[in-house]
């Protein structure tokens, strides 16, 4: 009988335990801490800063905003 009780006493704690894993999730960053996401050095690129300057360089060669992704047109001279 004393087997009986603890096994059902650590089940039960087992089971709340486990029934800790099904609450929800908050987001763990807070708006005002997103900017820090948003920084190009944290892109997926390997050189996010570098391709931004790259992108700007190449939508001002083109006279055109947005140009690396969609038809663009100008000779460059500002």
């Amino acid at each position: 009988m004393r087997i009986l009780s603890i096994l059902s006493s650590l089940s039960l704690v087992a089971l709340l335990l486990m029934a800790t894993g099904c609450s929800s999730v908050k987001p763990w960053v807070k708006p005002y801490e997103r900017d820090n996401l948003a920084d190009p050095v944290m892109s997926l690129s390997r050189h996010g800063t570098a391709d931004a300057y790259m992108h700007h360089v190449y939508q001002a060669r083109e006279s055109a905003r947005g140009a690396e992704g969609g038809s663009g047109g100008g000779c460059g001279c500002n």
